[in-house]
C-alpha cells in the first residue's frame, strides 16, 4: 500500500478502525480487496491508505471529494454486503468517522 494522492483541501476522509476477529481470513482480504477496487471507481473517491498490526487491530482511511460521495458509497449494494459481514463475521469492534481535510 502507498500513500493516497489527495489533492489541495478541502476534502472528506472515512477512517474505518477495526479490531478483526481472525475468523475467515481469506475470505475477508478477497472482499477488502474487492471493496477498494469498486470504491475506485466510485464517483468522488479519491484514495485510500490501509494498515493491520499482527494482533488484527486496522485502521482505514478513505478520500472522498464530498460527503454526497461518501453517501453514495456507503449505500452502494455490494458495499452494503460487505459492512453486514463485517458484522457478523469479521469485527470484534469497529468505528467510522468522517473528518472534514482542510
Amino acid at each position: 500500500m502507498t500513500f493516497a494522492a489527495a489533492p489541495d483541501p478541502p476534502y472528506y476522509a472515512v477512517i474505518f478502525a477495526n479490531q478483526h476477529s481472525g475468523l475467515d481470513v481469506e475470505a475477508y482480504d478477497r472482499t477488502a480487496a474487492e471493496m477498494q477496487r469498486l470504491a475506485a471507481e466510485q464517483p468522488g473517491f479519491l484514495g485510500i491508505e490501509s494498515a493491520r498490526n499482527a494482533d488484527g487491530f486496522g485502521i482505514t482511511v478513505s478520500y472522498w471529494a464530498s460527503r454526497e460521495a461518501i453517501a453514495a458509497w456507503k449505500a452502494h449494494p455490494d458495499h452494503q454486503r460487505a459492512q453486514a459481514a463485517g458484522r457478523s463475521r469479521w469485527y470484534d469492534h469497529y468505528n467510522t468517522r468522517i473528518a472534514k481535510v482542510e
